[in-house]
């Protein structure tokens, strides 16, 4: 049975011990929240699932709109589950794209699934185990030929050191399709060093990178989160500005002579001196939710 909006479902994750809750949005009916630890993970609207919330994810959806023709079904790989709120958005704005979900944590999936049920229709198939060693278990026939490879892999608030690295990023490069897209959230604060180095390894990975988010972060001011695009081919720049123009603004993309300087200095990150992404003080990202 899906959440009712007075129901405040809760789960303690045996893997991590943390606290998972599904909270109703007062503001959009239909809505809920999935929260970890605290932080908010996942926004999900059961009667609208192409409609998304939170800014970086609205980012994402903007790169996903972009891949292929519109409405053209596509293969996407989603190392990271949350609330499914991105392989929901692209089965409902590409029905018939075939995708594969890995996850840790299988009962926040199973939690997800009995409270926050998305269609049985789609060809969404959930993977459990650290993405890093699923990617090694994958069918072989993915590799190559995907189109979509989304990294959104939060431990809380943080991003694990062992999935940061240039080994990591070229795993999962080699899923891609020629022309296929790598897109990854990161989070990080003033400075961008963390940013930084993932855009370098990003980019030494694949050989190509784009970098957006909201002006004010990567101008250092605030932490927030970060999407990185990577490709092995030449990005199709002209889609830039319809990035840009679909929001949430101020939106700033970071590329060509300005992505240079953004990238000087910064080294490509390796297993041996992968770190874990810097944590936020806990007023940024964290509500309120009794345990």
């Amino acid at each position: 049975m899906a959440a009712r909006e007075t129901d405040n479902p809760r789960i303690r994750l045996a893997s991590s011990g943390q606290m998972a809750v599904i909270e109703a949005d007062k503001w959009v009916p239909g809505s809920f929240q999935l929260v970890v630890d605290g932080t908010p993970q996942s926004h999900v609207n059961l009667d609208d699932p192409s409609n998304l919330f939170f800014e970086y994810i609205q980012r994402i959806g903007h790169v996903i709109d972009e891949v292929r023709a519109p409405g053209e079904p596509i293969t996407a790989v989603h190392l990271g589950a949350g609330a499914l709120t991105l392989p929901r958005y692209i089965e409902a704005t590409r029905p018939g794209s075939r995708q594969q979900v890995v996850e840790l944590e299988q009962d926040l999936v199973d939690f997800v699934r009995e409270h926050l049920p998305w269609s049985k229709r789609a060809a969404i198939r959930v993977r459990y185990g650290d993405a890093r060693e699923v990617l090694g278990r994958l069918p072989k026939g993915l590799a190559g030929s995907v189109d979509l490879v989304v990294v959104d892999i939060f431990s809380g608030a943080r991003t694990p050191a062992h999935v940061t690295s240039i080994e990591f990023y070229r795993e999962a490069a080699a899923l891609l399709s020629p022309d296929g897209i790598l897109v990854i959230n990161i989070a990080d604060g003033p400075g961008l060093v963390f940013a930084r180095g993932q855009a370098a390894t990003v980019q030494d990975a694949v050989g190509h990178v784009a970098v957006l988010a909201e002006a004010q972060i990567l101008k250092g001011r605030r932490f927030g989160n970060v999407v990185l695009i990577g490709s092995n081919t030449e990005l199709p720049m002209h889609f830039i500005p319809r990035l840009l123009a679909g929001g949430p603004h101020p939106a700033k993309a970071v590329v060509g002579a300005e992505l240079r300087q953004f990238l000087a200095g910064a080294s490509v990150v390796t297993d041996e001196t992968a770190v874990p992404s810097p944590a936020p003080a806990q007023t940024i990202f964290q509500v309120r939710s009794g345990n």
